[in-house]
């Protein structure tokens, strides 16, 4: 073989192999990096259920640009160590377990390493409610907030101070970010005495006056407010946004906002997704 065959052959076979890197990286990423379901009840308060058809369109096709599997089910009987097995990720949308069973199946997938994100009235509990707190796994150690305090109202943009920018969640965001009109909570436990609580957002300053009333006490003028954390002994994150403003005045039930109306809000979750889902 002659000099300039064999470069010949050299350059036919590099020229392949430069051809054949774009097919296996096709290949590679076809696979769904992580798995992601979510639970919801989806029955009382019509802004909870906006949220929650809104959340599941919006989550369905970032899926799809983000290389992860989105499911969702009404069936909390679905929250068993069995079906579990198949997510990395477990969030939910509005409320929460009511059934021992599926308390336990949940403590148990959290304390063996899964992941999970709630929205908003997944933290509710106030006693005496619908919603009572006789879960106190969930709602003193795992979330940390004890019981509900207050709301501001009604639904209202904020702007929201990025307290750890070097949090995976926070990657790509500035020192505060706008967020969506939502009923913002507050607890009855102070977050910031907490050792395993890391707050990632809260509400800044320059928001107050926070909320429009009409009753006093619906409308935040100074305080601290923290709206997303992380309970660093799980995988975890509490956002509390996830309440759409709707028309309950003009009783048409018609939607007037998007929880997903804030760009910088959406890159926090899909931040959020992607630290849990990819460990």
């Amino acid at each position: 073989m002659t000099t300039l065959t064999r470069l010949r052959t050299y350059i036919y076979l590099l020229l392949f192999c430069l051809l054949c890197v774009p097919l296996c990286t096709q290949a590679q990423t076809d696979k769904p990096a992580f798995r992601v379901i979510g639970f919801f009840t989806a029955r009382n308060d019509q802004a909870h259920i906006s949220f929650v058809h809104e959340a599941n369109q919006w989550l369905a096709a970032a899926a799809k640009r983000h290389n992860f599997v989105y499911d969702s089910t009404q069936d909390w009987n679905n929250l068993n160590a069995t079906f579990l097995a198949h997510y990395q990720v477990v969030l939910f949308l509005d409320t929460r377990p009511e059934e021992i069973a599926q308390r336990a199946a949940f403590e148990m997938y959290m304390k063996n390493g899964g992941a999970w994100i709630g929205f908003h009235f997944a933290g509710f509990a106030l006693t005496p409610s619908a919603y009572p707190q006789d879960w106190d796994w969930y709602h003193q150690e795992f979330l940390g907030t004890g019981e509900y305090k207050s709301n501001t109202w009604r639904p209202t943009k904020a702007v929201l101070r990025v307290e750890d920018r070097k949090h995976p969640a926070t990657k790509g965001l500035g020192a505060t970010i706008g967020a969506a009109p939502n009923e913002w909570y507050c607890w009855k436990n102070d977050l910031r005495k907490n050792k395993d609580i890391k707050v990632l957002l809260s509400v800044d300053p320059s928001s107050f006056p926070l909320g429009t009333g009409p009753k006093p006490h619906e409308i935040w003028h100074s305080g601290d407010y923290p709206v997303a954390w992380t309970n660093t002994k799980y995988r975890m994150m509490y956002i509390n946004m996830g309440h759409n403003d709707i028309d309950y005045e003009g009783k048409t039930n018609k939607t007037l906002s998007s929880s997903f109306g804030s760009v910088e809000q959406n890159m926090f979750l899909i931040n959020a997704l992607m630290w849990l889902g990819r460990k």
